[in-house]
């Protein structure tokens, strides 16, 4: 495939619905950067730098981190590409942060391709979270401070109240790609890209 032109795409989908695994795939497959706004705070946090520290409180409560430091983390990250493709994995969560990416986007020449919704049901996604964080300790690896049931709740109702409004920004704006996100990686994937078209 050509890695020529701008391409962005935003996955949206509440946490747990595999919008990660699903942007790493079509990333590597359609030649595009994954950004991840979790984590690269994450990296920060583990790493100790000062933004770490501020933010590493806001992760662990499973509360939102302000708007003004994941714009610096993007545009900082944005500003070097020749061409600005990429996927946004868990970014933008709330309509000030759209219209924000969107003016930053608008900056750069490089407008919203579109945006895939993976759609799963809540119980279903705090069985997944839940599941991750003891598949990672079984493993003898480090648990997330958000797999755990009572945080995977709370992002829950963090996304319904202030992600929620970001299907009807992007709709409006004949972005929106709703996807089936029950089923296999591959059956996603497959809904993901035909989505795409």
């Amino acid at each position: 495939m050509t890695q020529s032109g701008n391409k962005v795409v935003i996955f949206l989908g509440p946490p747990g619905a595999g919008k990660g695994t699903q942007a790493e795939r079509l990333a590597q497959e359609e030649g595009l950067t994954k950004i991840s706004t979790g984590d690269i705070l994450r990296d920060h946090v583990s790493r100790g730098t000062e933004l770490g520290q501020r933010v590493k409180p806001i992760l662990d409560a499973g509360a939102l981190v302000p708007d003004d430091i994941l714009i610096a983390l993007i545009r900082d990250r944005l500003a070097g590409m020749d061409a600005v493709r990429v996927i946004f994995d868990g970014f933008p969560r709330t309509g000030a942060q759209a219209e924000a990416l969107d003016l930053l986007l608008e900056e750069l020449g490089a407008p919203v391709t579109a945006v895939p919704l993976l759609e799963v049901p809540d119980g279903l996604l705090i069985e997944r979270i839940v599941e991750r964080g003891r598949q990672a300790a079984a493993r003898g690896e480090p648990v997330r401070s958000d797999d755990t049931e009572e945080v995977a709740r709370r992002r829950q109702e963090v996304y319904r109240e202030q992600t929620q409004p970001l299907i009807d920004y992007y709709g409006a704006r004949g972005h929106l790609r709703p996807v089936d996100g029950v089923g296999t990686m591959d059956e996603v994937y497959g809904r993901i890209v035909q989505a795409l078209g």
